[in-house]
């Protein structure tokens, strides 16, 4: 299974989109899966319920300053992370994203998961 499949499994078994993004991770990380809860824990729905960035971006973020942080500034590959999310998904606010147009939402919360496994792949250095 492709890492945002389980991303997306480890969502519909009631992880929120942030700790789903980070559990897809875990083994890289060197995280247990109860961690992965622990760290995501506050950014699901939007940080502030529905109000701010969505859980899947925070949770990309994540990943990539665990994984790239070396005492020098991420700050521009954080940006570009944002940047390439809003293109995929229309937005980056959890409120935005759900909000509907005939009948459907600018991406679904399934798709935003998928979309940050696939930022942070296009980010990570390997």
């Amino acid at each position: 299974m492709s890492k945002r499949e389980n991303a997306v499994e480890y969502k519909h078994k009631g992880f929120n989109c942030c700790q789903a993004v980070l559990a897809a991770y875990k083994d890289e990380l060197g995280i247990s899966e109860e961690m992965t809860k622990k760290l995501g824990a506050g950014f699901g729905a939007g940080m502030g319920g529905m109000e701010g960035t969505c859980g899947a971006l925070c949770g990309a973020e994540m990943v990539m300053g665990l994984t790239e942080y070396n005492g020098t500034s991420v700050m521009g590959k954080a940006k570009n992370m944002h940047s390439s999310f809003k293109t995929k998904c229309g937005a980056t606010i959890c409120r935005e994203l759900k909000t509907l147009t005939d009948g459907k939402p600018l991406c679904s919360c399934d798709d935003c998961v998928r979309n940050a496994v696939d930022i942070v792949e296009e980010n990570l250095q390997r």
